[in-house]
Order: structure tokens, then C-alpha cells, then sequence
């Protein structure tokens, strides 16, 4: 039987698809920010450590629904408590990279998705890349967007906390291990070039054509092996049954949760 949280879930979804198709036709006539084309991408590489679908407590900012929901608070904590004009913290919150690398372009243009109606749009790359070449090129777009927010811009990643993508003996052991990071999150002990790190990286909603795009980017920068890694081998993991390690199998909570 559907239970009364499912069905309102189900009213929602469809009060969406309305907002969304009027939405992206105003927004494809003013050139708004749309959520997939811009404003989700920042949500990934801004507020998913928090905000994400493993958060016991805090709303899935990586989900439209989610998001068109929340829609006002977003604006409130992301553009108003920043610039001092609401009684809550701004958000990104804390000390975390996330908050120090987010720029007053990036506040704004969450501001303007939510007052310009927060439409649903469409993907920025919504053509699959063809080959190789194609693949990084996304894939750079993607990784600057999202991953260099904690393994920077350089991948050299933080000392003692977020681990180097470049040089990086585990990356290049095997990429099978490094597509099922990108899946399925990544917790616990871990060990790169030699030193050890202990966080939490979420799991992100990105499709298989995003996560061989953004490996195929890092494989061939930084100073690593050049392999390439193609949506067809993200899907074949993506289908396995996946086990998380024991010591890894509850996911360490949010520092805000």
C-alpha cells in the first residue's frame, strides 16, 4: 500500500513537472539560471557533503524536488545570512572548504535560480562525448566544478584531509576501485602515496557518462597514468551488488547533523 509520505511525494512530483516545464520556458526566454545547467553542479561541489541523500536530517539539495522545496530558505541561508540580512548562519557553514572556495558569482547565481522562478531546464552537456579527447574536455568542466573544491584545482588535495588526486598511487592502482568511489562514497581509513586519511566522501547522483568524464579528466592531468574510463564500464559496476567494508558500512554523520 503507498504510504501517505510516497503520496505526497507523488503530488509534489507532479505539481513540479508543471512549475518545471513553465520554469525552463521562462528561463530559456531570459536566459535564467536553470537548476540542471547551473545551479545543481554547485550543489555538488558546494553543499553535498551535508546535503545529500545519506543525511539523516538535512534535505537532498542533489534532488530537484528537494531543492524547489527549500527553495526560499536556500536563498535565505546561501545570499541573505551572507550579505547579514537573516538571523541564521550562511551557509556553506563552518570552516569546511566548501565555504572558503565558494565565490559572491556563485551566491548570486543561486539567488537568481530562486527568484527567477527556480526552473528545472536541462544538463549543459547533454550530448555523450564521442572519444577520448571530448571526454576530458567535460570531464575538466566537471572535476573544476565539484571535485576541486576539496582535492583542489592542482589536485594536490589538503594534507591530513582530503587526499591527492594527482601522482596518486590509488587512483592508478585500479580504476575499477576509483569508478566505485565515485558511486557508491568512500569512508573510513584510506591510504594515498604513502600517508593516511580518514573522512567521509558522499556518493553523488552523477550518471555514468559524468563519472567516466570526470575519471578520464583526472587520469590524463596531474601527472597520472592516462587511462580512460568509459560509461559502459561505470554501468557495469554501477549494476554489481555492492558491499560496503565493515569498518565502513555506517557512514560517518555530518559535522552540522
Amino acid at each position: 500500500m503507498l504510504n501517505q509520505k510516497s503520496f505526497h511525494r507523488g503530488l509534489l512530483l507532479l505539481a513540479l513537472a508543471g512549475v518545471a516545464a513553465a520554469g525552463t520556458n521562462l528561463s530559456a526566454q531570459t536566459n535564467a539560471p536553470t537548476y540542471l545547467r547551473d545551479v545543481k553542479p554547485l550543489f555538488l561541489g558546494k553543499c553535498s557533503r551535508c546535503h545529500n541523500n545519506d543525511s539523516a536530517f538535512l534535505p537532498n539539495w542533489s534532488d530537484y524536488a528537494s531543492a524547489y522545496q527549500n527553495r526560499l530558505e536556500i536563498k535565505r541561508r546561501v545570499w541573505d545570512a551572507w550579505k547579514g540580512n537573516y538571523y541564521k548562519q550562511s551557509m556553506p557553514a563552518g570552516n569546511c572548504p566548501e565555504c572558503q572556495t565558494i565565490t559572491e558569482a556563485d551566491r548570486s547565481l543561486i539567488r537568481d535560480w530562486v527568484v527567477t522562478g527556480a526552473a528545472l531546464g536541462h544538463p549543459a552537456n547533454a550530448t555523450p562525448a564521442s572519444n577520448k579527447a571530448e571526454r576530458i574536455q567535460v570531464g575538466k568542466g566537471l572535476f573544476t566544478t565539484m571535485c576541486a573544491t576539496c582535492h583542489q584545482l592542482a589536485g594536490q588535495g589538503v594534507a591530513g584531509k582530503y587526499p591527492p588526486l594527482a601522482n596518486s598511487d590509488y587512483l592508478n592502482a585500479d580504476k575499477t576501485q576509483a569508478i566505485r568511489v565515485l558511486l557508491h562514497g568512500k569512508q573510513g581509513d584510506l591510504t594515498v602515496n604513502g600517508a593516511k586519511y580518514n573522512n567521509n566522501m558522499p556518493s553523488f547522483p552523477l550518471s555514468d557518462e559524468d563519472i567516466a568524464n570526470a575519471l578520464t579528466y583526472t587520469y590524463n592531468s596531474f601527472g597520472n597514468s592516462g587511462k580512460e574510463v568509459t560509461p559502459a564500464e561505470v554501468k557495469a559496476l554501477r549494476a554489481e551488488k555492492y558491499t560496503p567494508d565493515a569498518a565502513a558500512a555506517k557512514a560517518a554523520p555530518s559535522q552540522f547533523e
